[in-house]
């Protein structure tokens, strides 16, 4: 799977390592949903470690489309509920 780490760059991540990418992101999703800043923070933080340390960085000239974006290092809930808003 391509996921996407918004303003660093993609990665590949091994289907063995899904599970726990997925489970990260919807700890995150539900810090969202819950407006709990402290858990979006842990969350995202928590997310892009697993993706940087299990994926590997996917060259910028390679067009296969990312399965899944995830918000920058530091970005705040306000960022990311406005970003959310502006895709629907």
């Amino acid at each position: 799977m391509i996921v996407r780490i918004l303003g660093e760059g993609r990665y590949e991540v091994p289907e063995a390592d899904l599970p726990a990418i997925e489970q990260l992101d919807a700890q995150l999703a539900d810090a969202i949903d819950r407006g709990d800043e402290a858990e979006f923070t842990t969350s995202l933080a928590d997310l892009i470690g697993q993706i940087r340390h299990t994926g590997a960085l996917v060259a910028p000239d390679d067009l296969r489309t990312s399965s899944l974006a995830v918000p920058h290092e530091g970005s705040t809930l306000t960022e990311v509920r406005t970003l959310l808003a502006e895709e629907v």
